[in-house]
């Protein structure tokens, strides 16, 4: 690979980490072509874009980058590396992982680091963490219904109300006949 390829995928990498705020580092060293084929089509089924990279390229691509990522340096990027970018929703990679792990009954790919809004986890013990995180649509319409909550319940309240003075009224018209 030439000076000006490795050059190249440097700056097509960090625009991706730029226009990315979610990126998941993977080791899937170890599995089939055919299984490395169906999570790259899990991936592109979900919107999840998939790339393997060589630690170097990364390393100086997050260089580029705003934020703090040098301990991705020292822990995330030995090995094989393998990248899942997602520009909207930060737990669905996460939950590909664990639906791929499920399905083709593997232990792989591996969780090595994850970054979220530029808070960085390291290691495979958060991978069920973040797979329940909520998204911020999901975080937005839980607010939204919890909102609209104490207006249903006075609206209940107020309907429900109606109809027992309704029946109080027609029992006291009933009466006075």
């Amino acid at each position: 690979m030439t000076r000006q390829e490795k050059a190249n995928i440097i700056d097509a990498l960090s625009a991706k980490f730029q226009q990315n705020s979610h990126f998941y580092i993977t080791d899937a060293s170890g599995l089939s072509v055919a299984q490395v084929n169906a999570l790259r089509r899990l991936c592109f089924e979900r919107g999840v874009e998939y790339g393997v990279y060589k630690n170097t390229l990364v390393k100086k691509a997050l260089e580029n980058v705003e934020g703090d990522f040098t301990v991705l340096s020292d822990t995330a990027l030995k090995g094989f590396t393998g990248i899942m970018f997602t520009p909207e929703v930060g737990n669905l990679p996460a939950k590909l992982i664990k639906e791929y792990r499920k399905k083709q009954d593997q232990k792989k790919p591996v969780l090595k680091a994850a970054s979220i809004e530029s808070e960085v986890y390291i290691g495979e013990e958060h991978l069920a963490m973040l797979a329940e995180l909520k998204s911020k649509p999901e975080l937005i319409a839980d607010v939204i219904m919890l909102l609209q909550s104490p207006a249903k319940n006075v609206v209940s309240a107020l309907l429900s109300g109606r109809s027992k003075l309704a029946g109080i009224v027609q029992t006291l018209s009933e009466r006075s006949e």
